[in-house]
């Protein structure tokens, strides 16, 4: 798959939810990992996010030039039909990017309690299930930014 904006926007967001959590770990002394660990994966993603940055800024200036692929249509067909569009009626580019953050750190928060070792499979289960349907509205969501790019960018060149 071509990068697109809002699969850009969608990596970054998964890097400041992760230093969100470093910093947290590295804040609550998180017995799992030595803090040297975790400050060392924090100057690491700190460099990855630089890079994302940088990436998201150069795609915004081939996209005035023309030189980028704005939309790539996804063709997923293991989720229900009731399970996609279920993301509102977004018209901007800033709610679309700021849906997708909210829909990262649920997946986030999903992903955590499924990880859960002191609960039971059933619940387990439950939580899962809730992650397909969160994680199409994520992909509905990565569509609409360049969807909406897309239209933005086409009002600037006329």
């Amino acid at each position: 798959m071509a990068e697109t904006l809002g699969s850009l926007v969608d990596k970054l967001t998964i890097k400041s939810i992760r230093e969100f959590y470093l910093n947290k770990s590295i804040k609550e002394k998180d017995p799992k990992f030595s803090i040297k660990q975790l400050k060392e994966k924090l100057t690491l993603l700190k460099k990855q996010k630089d890079i994302q940055l940088q990436e998201i800024d150069d795609y915004i200036k081939m996209a005035l030039n023309s030189k980028v692929i704005l939309r790539e249509e996804k063709i997923k067909l293991y989720n229900p039909l009731k399970d996609m569009d279920k993301i509102g009626s977004n018209q901007k580019l800033s709610q679309a990017i700021e849906g997708l953050s909210r829909k990262n750190i649920e997946l986030w928060h999903l992903e955590d309690e499924a990880r859960r070792t002191d609960v039971s499979l059933n619940f387990i289960g439950k939580i899962k299930k809730k992650i397909d349907p969160t994680n199409q509205q994520r992909n509905d969501f990565i569509d609409k930014i360049d969807e909406l790019f897309e239209i933005e960018i086409k009002k600037i060149k006329t």
